[in-house]
């Protein structure tokens, strides 16, 4: 399957990545990508950038060696009603945005139904395009739940490569992904790859996702990264923001 856009990436604004916007641009134009998300850690993790960033991403140019940039970032998720950690007229202004629970910034011990609320609440946010990497058993979920509220609210799923490589740390994500991608077939709900490269040299490798969608026989027309304009067109994101600047122009 060909993936034209990554949508997971970080620069070394995230204050554990290694690579600048334009290192990271050129080695995506190198891996045959025709766009490229770079969504950085919001301001809760720790060593990430401030709000500031993120409000003065306007003069960042949006296409660098051939390849179109989105701009945004990864929240976190940060308690069970889906609070996350900036602030929505910045969220708005911004190209994509990721919502993710990440170990540093959710309560421990969590349960179930306290991290499938969590998810549930940051879905219905109007600009939360993707949940990150659900596939993490650490944080056990209501895989029915989520897939169902992932299609009613337009949020994208992701299937993240890095958690599924066999070294990783998190616990069960290839079991966890391969049953969340059976549920979005029989659904019809739509999911996006993304690497989460916090290096250059992973940009555009999504050997391990790839590997759990052949084993699920997953249809590529679910695969909203398939293709840039496929992308585009059913982002939240886009659908929100611009049905606001209709309104203000009635």
């Amino acid at each position: 399957m060909k993936i034209e856009v990554d949508t997971h990436a970080h620069t070394l604004v995230s204050g554990h990545a290694y690579n600048t916007i334009r290192e990271m641009a050129q080695a995506a134009s190198a891996a045959g990508l025709k766009g490229l998300a770079l969504t950085e850690h919001a301001p809760e993790m720790p060593g990430s950038t401030n709000l500031f960033y993120f409000q003065n991403l306007k003069v960042v140019p949006r296409e660098m060696y051939g390849v179109r940039l989105l701009l945004g970032t990864e929240l976190n998720i940060l308690d069970e009603t889906g609070a996350v950690d900036l602030p929505r007229n910045v969220i708005r202004s911004l190209d994509l945005v990721i919502a993710s629970i990440h170990i540093l910034c959710f309560p421990e011990n969590c349960t179930r139904e306290a991290v499938t609320r969590a998810y549930i609440g940051a879905m219905e946010n109007p600009y939360i395009d993707i949940i990150g990497h659900p596939d993490d058993g650490r944080f056990p979920v209501d895989y029915e739940r989520l897939v169902k509220t992932a299609g009613r609210t337009g949020t994208l799923l992701e299937v993240n490569n890095s958690f599924l490589r066999p070294v990783g740390f998190r616990q069960n994500t290839k079991e966890n992904a391969v049953e969340m991608l059976r549920l979005c077939k029989k659904h019809g709900v739509m999911v996006t790859l993304g690497t989460d490269s916090h290096v250059d040299a992973t940009l555009g490798d999504y050997a391990y996702a790839e590997e759990v969608l052949r084993e699920v026989d997953f249809p590529e027309e679910l695969v909203a990264n398939a293709t840039y304009e496929r992308l585009m067109s059913v982002l939240k994101h886009n659908r929100y923001v611009q049905g606001c600047c209709e309104r203000s122009e009635q």
